[in-house]
């Protein structure tokens, strides 16, 4: 039977070059052996996560999110509460790309992107849950809240990554520390910072240095906690992730691994982004989905540090029918040989 594609494209992302790229998209993945077609995204609040969950009911082989790392997420949170998910693949058309930059996918041509699909090579990617809302990439609060809510759609449409560097620079003197209460795998921060982040990737706002020892399907998160809030030192320590990643040891940084984080407030609000977006407010529970969705990237530019080849359900089955074989020869050796020793008495 014909396996069954479905492309959730946002015809508003990015430069829209997906409109002009489809026919060719289409050709690449009907080459690849899948019945293909496509759905255009409306204005309508949740279009790409609705569809999304529908071709999950409906027993699809594949979903490809074609836009921005937004409708990336929204067609994670269609397919992500399903026991049954389809596998999924991404054809970036977006402002900054960073899910597609994490799985080494050609963020400026699509058709390159969709051949990235076509070569069948997948990742059983960890995603975050926060709440009843899925995330791929990040979540976080303090400054980065703010940032992201601080740049029109317009903006970043026409300038792309720049405009969140001119947003930033604009906002780093007005930053300033809140008191957090935020419970992890290994220990307690209870104290004041300026923003706190939960990585999926290494892959936030461009900058592939924030974790340098990104993994992406180990079940963990990377929290980094950014405890100054003084101007001089924000840009040292932006100096030191551009610099080879060395902020990791800095004393000013709270950076470790967890499975789950419980994030509360203590004197004020704290808003909590989620992908890029408004998730809500602390306290907020994020945990890690290990291995949740099989992903198509381009595997062999990935790092062979960042991703643990895992074993495919038929390798798993022929592994376990080896062990359950070797294991009954054993036996039957075993009780061969007590045979033997007994008629030899």
């Amino acid at each position: 039977m014909k396996k069954r594609c479905r492309i959730i494209y946002n015809p508003t992302s990015g430069r829209e070059a997906m409109k002009n790229d489809l026919v060719d998209i289409l050709n690449i993945l009907e080459r690849a052996g899948y019945e293909t077609s496509a759905f255009q995204t409306t204005p309508e609040f949740n279009s790409a996560r609705d569809e999304a969950a529908r071709v999950a009911r409906d027993g699809f082989n594949l979903v490809i999110a074609a836009g921005g790392d937004g409708t990336i997420n929204e067609v994670v949170n269609g397919i992500a509460p399903f026991k049954q998910r389809p596998k999924m693949g991404i054809i970036p058309a977006g402002t900054t790309n960073d899910y597609a930059r994490a799985l080494k996918i050609p963020r400026e041509d699509p058709i390159a992107a969709a051949k990235v699909i076509a070569k069948g090579k997948t990742v059983r990617m960890d995603i975050g849950q926060a709440g009843k809302k899925y995330f791929v990439n990040i979540a976080g609060g303090g400054l980065l809240t703010e940032l992201t809510y601080g740049v029109p759609s317009q903006f970043k449409s026409l300038f792309g990554y720049l405009a969140y560097l001119v947003k930033g620079a604009e906002m780093l003197p007005r930053i300033k520390p809140i008191k957090m209460h935020l419970e992890y795998d290994t220990g307690v921060f209870a104290g004041k910072a300026s923003m706190f982040f939960l990585a999926l990737t290494n892959s936030i706002g461009g900058f592939e240095q924030i974790v340098p020892d990104a993994s992406l399907d180990d079940g963990k998160f990377t929290l980094i906690v950014v405890k100054t809030s003084n101007l001089v030192e924000i840009l040292q320590l932006m100096t030191m992730v551009l610099n080879g990643g060395r902020h990791i040891n800095d004393p000013r940084i709270l950076y470790v691994k967890t499975s789950k984080l419980v994030a509360k407030p203590v004197d004020e609000k704290m808003m909590i982004n989620i992908d890029g977006e408004y998730g809500g407010d602390a306290p907020m529970v994020f945990k890690n989905l290990k291995q949740h969705i099989e992903m198509f990237a381009n595997t062999e530019k990935i790092p062979l540090t960042a991703i643990t080849f895992s074993k495919t359900p038929a390798e798993v089955d022929a592994s376990e029918h080896f062990v359950e074989g070797v294991e009954h020869l054993a036996g039957q050796r075993l009780t061969n040989n007590g045979q033997e020793q007994e008629s030899k008495k």
